[in-house]
């Protein structure tokens, strides 16, 4: 299957810079960070090390590509908050793997617990926390959404992460939030190079300019930015993968998008 590499590069050289990673493979010594999008909010990483990281297993959602069946390995997964799109399955994905779920407490208490979920197969994580696990960090942050699960229960504080793998290649997936100037921390404290941003279809789409000008805080990393949330087929007026790269042009910010195709493996790396 063609991979893509994405490598840091200087804003005078960005464009030369930019053709030469889709041409070329990783630099030599460097491992990267395999990505692949499976709709919605649904990510799979699988890093340097082979530790596979699922974001938000919707896979009941109409666009996705897999079943539960489909997934034969998840190390950590990492849950943003209580509603249905967010959770999907990620407590069949579990126990099918064996891999932990990140998520608040009273998710645990209000949802997992409920369908059987040992608790040692849950990792709580509150915005501020942090969890190491086999030379990955994953940090809790704040995310500015709604919790309540599918069984009318509430499923604590909406989350963001910031996830940094054993190459050094830090991704702050944000889960649904909206815009909060909370990002302007992330940035200066963390540093990512790569921001997974909402692109939902109530969403307006002149929002995420200005999460990246906070996330590049202090934070000349940030190259990379790929939306989620939203269809394969967006409808008649939700903003759309191309919306969001015309208003980061228009915005004139040092950024690409990355518009992931559906299932289709790419390499991040720092």
């Amino acid at each position: 299957m063609e991979r893509k590499s994405w490598h840091r590069f200087t804003l005078g050289a960005f464009a030369l810079a930019w053709a030469l990673a889709l041409a070329s493979g990783p630099a030599s010594g460097q491992v990267a960070v395999k990505m692949e999008w499976l709709s919605w909010s649904h990510f799979r990483f699988t890093s340097p090390a082979g530790k596979v990281i699922l974001t938000n297993p919707f896979v009941a959602n109409p666009d996705s590509p897999i079943k539960v069946a489909d997934i034969p390995k998840a190390d950590i997964i990492v849950i943003a908050d209580g509603h249905r799109d967010e959770v999907g399955s990620a407590d069949e994905i579990a126990m099918k793997t064996g891999g932990v779920i990140l998520g608040a407490g009273e998710m645990m208490r209000n949802y997992f617990a409920a369908r059987n979920l040992p608790e040692k197969q849950y990792l709580v994580t509150n915005p501020g926390d942090w969890h190491k696990i086999d030379g990955i960090t994953i940090r809790g942050v704040n995310a500015v959404h709604g919790s309540g699960t599918i069984d009318k229960m509430y499923g604590g504080p909406a989350l963001g992460f910031i996830i940094h793998f054993e190459n050094g290649l830090t991704v702050y997936f944000a889960g649904s939030t909206a815009l909060t100037l909370d990002m302007q921390l992330w940035g200066a404290l963390y540093k990512p190079d790569v921001a997974i941003l909402p692109l939902a279809g109530r969403r307006d789409v002149q929002d995420l300019p200005h999460m990246v000008r906070l996330l590049r805080t202090e934070n000349p990393n940030l190259k990379t930015i790929i939306p989620h949330h939203h269809r394969l087929k967006p409808p008649a007026g939700a903003p759309t993968p191309a919306d969001l790269e015309n208003a980061l042009k228009a915005a004139g910010l040092p950024v690409r998008v990355l518009n992931p195709e559906l299932g289709r493996v790419y390499e991040l790396m720092k």
